[in-house]
């Protein structure tokens, strides 16, 4: 390990997690902040959040979008109205120093693939399941990038084309079905819109307060319909796994964002359907599905590790 004291802060899109790793690589400070809504706002909160974490050697930053490979985010759907942004000059600007960037799901995966669930493993695919969706690809022991810096989008494959709108301006992506949000739209149109009721009697009565918590707490308790939503979520959540395993073959998922805390729920009809809507099942070795190590400080540990994995 490196002798210096990394700060790696992760922008998502409802907060800003920043934590300062150690020599040894543990995390030894951490912030967060909610996600402001305009450009300048945010590069403010990313450098209140270094200037608060202070001291530190080196500083990445994930974004949740298309970051290209000199650090400018060019959209994001999850950040309504923010485009090309060039977070690596302008806080390269601000804190007088050299600022990595990249896409949040891609150093999720950097963290786990070093420190994480996929310690040793070369070939596989993290998927952040949060407000959307994110994609790290690990292919021959190197992260993929793609041409332009943008591998990963896999929340946007269209698997329903004439789905739900999605912020991309897009119908049916996987995203609409399998993210967080996902698993509440799926919640708040079960059986034709009269939703799933105990979720929203644990959201104070209000079905538009529903949130992924309120659904899982309700499948825990054994709400039937709850439990059906669980089982439809992972019916599509194995459907984009699937897809991405006949693209890619890996030998491991690893499923993070904020659903990681009820993997016990949600992994069961996962791997089910996966083994259902594989091609050729039986003939064919089956990657681990896995849900990540690091929970959610993962996008920031992995962001505090840019500058050294490749």
């Amino acid at each position: 390990m490196t002798s210096s004291r990394r700060l790696g802060i992760d922008v998502g899109g409802t907060k800003c997690m920043a934590v300062v790793l150690d020599p040894g690589g543990a995390v030894i400070a951490e912030q967060r902040r909610q996600t402001p809504k305009s450009s300048g706002a945010i590069i403010e909160a990313v450098a209140e959040l270094a200037g608060a974490l202070q001291p530190w050697d080196s500083i990445g930053v994930g974004m949740p979008g298309l970051v290209t490979r000199t650090g400018v985010l060019r959209a994001a759907p999850n950040l309504v109205g923010i485009e090309d942004l060039a977070v690596g000059k302008l806080l390269g600007d601000r804190l007088a120093c050299v600022v990595h960037v990249d896409s949040d799901a891609t150093c999720a995966a950097g963290a786990e693939w070093k420190v994480g669930a996929a310690r040793g493993v070369d070939d596989f695919v993290m998927v952040t399941l949060g407000t959307g969706i994110g994609g790290g690809v690990v292919v021959g022991g190197a992260l993929v990038r793609g041409a332009n810096g943008f591998a990963g989008e896999i929340g946007h494959m269209v698997v329903d084309p004439d789905g739900p709108p999605c912020p991309c301006g897009r119908r049916g992506c996987w995203e609409r079905y399998a993210s967080g949000s996902g698993l509440v739209w799926l919640a708040n149109t079960f059986r034709d819109g009269r939703g799933v009721v105990r979720a929203a009697e644990l959201a104070g009565g209000d079905p538009a307060a529903v949130r992924g918590q309120h659904v899982a707490d309700a499948a825990r308790e054994g709400d039937s319909d709850a439990l059906e939503v669980v089982g439809e979520y992972g019916r599509w959540v194995a459907l984009g796994l699937v897809n991405l395993t006949n693209v890619l073959d890996p030998e491991m998922f690893v499923l993070g964002g904020g659903l990681a805390q009820d993997a016990e729920l949600f992994l069961t009809p996962i791997r089910e359907w996966f083994g259902q809507l594989l091609y050729a099942p039986e003939l064919r070795p089956h990657p681990v599905i896995a849900f990540a190590q690091l929970g959610e400080r993962a996008g920031a540990i992995g962001a505090a590790l840019l500058a050294e994995v490749h």
